[in-house]
């Protein structure tokens, strides 16, 4: 059973309008689409999305007419909604906790299956086949640089040996071999954590959808409409920070005086501080933990795409 983090704070963030049209970009198995249409009115609409197959069949159960599911990536969003403006959207980024107990999906290093890793299991290679093509050098960048792991060298080096003597097509053997490659650890973290964190994140290109994602969430808001995003690690956090920061500022032609009324308006405002789990929440859920929910609201301003697109991956690290 999937808990979802934040609930209350990320559904009153949207300040939803009953008579409005909301995006859950990230349906899972549905907890805060329910809430979201619990607050809705008869003429309000919800519209979800997800890539995982198993958040399409979740989404079956609700027969709801106000509410439509899509399965797709982010990157899909703009190609969606084209002209049409809503007037919220919510993302709770990262994996889910079903994905993670499902032994199959190869998410955990605790449960030993199949090296997958696939948010969607029909699209794109396994982290198995990634791991017996990539060479060592790609091996240590993905695990350093999506994993913050200061070990990188040493476990691409176990790896790239261990294929060698035969296939790693086992999250078992995959978590033994990190084992024995890190030296030491964080109290009460697996040593295999941040490496089977950097392949989900490498092999479902997490951070590239999300970086294509803003601006065209930014771009399909209605005036007063709000952006909500539920980020689990500092790297997502770090993109949705800094790309609402940006929307927030003002574009100034460097060198122009202006008087403070002739200042352009910024695309987004942004709303109240990011906020974290209460240790109520925490002791419930242990996965709230590390979730930080930013909030901005979309303003009247005008929007350029090119401008807040986010470049890159290198700009992510900085």
């Amino acid at each position: 059973m999937h808990i979802p983090v934040l609930t209350d704070e990320a559904i009153d963030a949207l300040a939803i309008d009953p008579e409005g049209t909301y995006l859950d970009g990230t349906f899972g198995r549905g907890g805060h689409s329910r809430e979201i249409l619990a607050r809705l009115g008869p003429r309000g609409r919800l519209i979800a999305l997800d890539r995982d197959p198993d958040a399409g069949e979740a989404a079956r159960s609700i027969t709801d007419p106000r509410f439509s599911f899509f399965r797709m990536k982010f990157s899909g969003l703009g190609a969606l909604l084209e002209a049409e403006r809503v007037n919220g959207m919510l993302f709770d980024l990262g994996v889910s906790s079903p994905q993670l107990e499902d032994a199959a999906r190869g998410f955990s290093f605790r449960l030993d299956a199949p090296l997958d890793m696939r948010m969607d299991p029909s699209a794109g290679v396994t982290a198995a086949q990634w791991l017996a093509a990539a060479e060592e050098e790609e091996i240590r960048g993905v695990i350093r640089d999506y994993g913050e792991e200061r070990f990188a060298k040493q476990i691409a080096a176990a790896i790239v040996a261990a294929r060698a003597r035969q296939p790693l097509v086992r999250t078992g053997e995959l978590a033994d071999l990190v084992a024995k490659a890190v030296r030491t650890r964080e109290p009460g973290q697996d040593p295999a954590t941040r490496t089977f964190q950097a392949l989900r994140i490498h092999l479902n290109r997490e951070l590239e959808e999300v970086s294509l994602m803003l601006p065209e969430a930014t771009a399909h808001l209605a005036a007063g409409g709000r952006l909500a995003v539920i980020s689990f690690h500092s790297l997502e956090d770090r993109i949705v920070k800094r790309f609402m920061r940006s929307a927030a500022r003002p574009e100034v032609p460097r060198g122009l005086p202006l008087r403070a009324s002739e200042m352009p308006q910024p695309v987004l405002k942004l709303v109240g501080r990011a906020v974290r789990a209460s240790a109520q929440e925490t002791r419930r859920n242990p996965r709230a933990r590390s979730a930080i929910l930013r909030v901005a609201e979309r303003t009247a301003g005008p929007f350029d795409r090119e401008q807040l697109r986010i470049g890159p991956g290198a700009r992510w690290r900085n």
